[in-house]
């Protein structure tokens, strides 16, 4: 697994970036004080999460996801992370999506579990795509099936656990409904019927995002040198 997605926690930072950080995204700590993050981190130790869904179709992809034009917020500093996070799926259609994931003015999203139908994630590979999902708190993505990097990049940054579902769950559900996800028993409870629905279990994919990302888990593991 770790040969597959090494690399996709890795990439450049543009010129502004603060002294210091380190010249690669190493997951939601990312080597410097940020509370948000910190706060992400105890969220995303849990199992099972509850809360109203956001659901949109097939081939979302990381264009719809993040706009291009706010690429240059660097990650690794603390309030562009954050600001990331008013930006999430800002490219979807206003027409077919008028309820919006981050309300205007807003950091964060109302809903921390987005719902999708096929390829969620396609397009081209901006690890700010995952990134800006979870800097607006969004915790899971549930969807029939991911773009392959997409996948990676939300292990390598530890953001979202990306969760395939082996039910269309976007043709049963509504932006709004609640539902609760247990990542334990890989199951997602629907509160209003109590319907249940099953996704393929994350496997050797959980404990990366546990820990915060692909360089935090080897750091955590003794893979790498701990940071001094």
């Amino acid at each position: 697994m770790f040969s597959e997605i090494s690399r996709f926690g890795e990439s450049e930072l543009p010129q502004n970036a603060e002294p210091g950080a380190a010249h690669f995204w190493t997951g939601r700590g990312f080597g410097i004080e940020n509370r948000a993050a910190a706060s992400h981190i105890q969220r995303m130790t849990k199992s099972v999460f509850t809360g109203p869904v956001y659901v949109v179709r097939d081939n979302i992809d990381t264009d719809q996801i993040i706009s291009a034009q706010h690429l240059n917020l660097v990650p690794t500093i603390a309030e562009e992370y954050e600001k990331l996070g008013s930006y999430a799926l800002d490219g979807l259609p206003k027409s077919l999506y008028p309820v919006r994931f981050v309300k205007d003015g807003q950091l964060d999203s109302e809903y921390p579990i987005v719902v999708a139908g096929r390829n969620f994630g396609c397009g081209s590979s901006r690890e700010h795509a995952p990134i800006a999902l979870g800097s607006a708190n969004c915790e899971i993505v549930l969807a029939e099936s991911f773009a392959r990097i997409f996948f990676r990049n939300c292990v390598a940054t530890g953001e979202l656990y990306p969760c395939e579902m082996t039910e269309r769950l976007c043709d049963v559900l509504k932006t709004g409904d609640v539902v609760t996800v247990d990542l334990d028993a890989a199951t997602v409870t629907a509160k209003a019927t109590g319907k249940v629905f099953n996704f393929k279990p994350l496997g050797d994919v959980r404990p990366v995002v546990d820990a915060g990302g692909l360089f935090n888990y080897a750091r955590n593991s003794g893979m790498i040198a701990a940071q001094k």
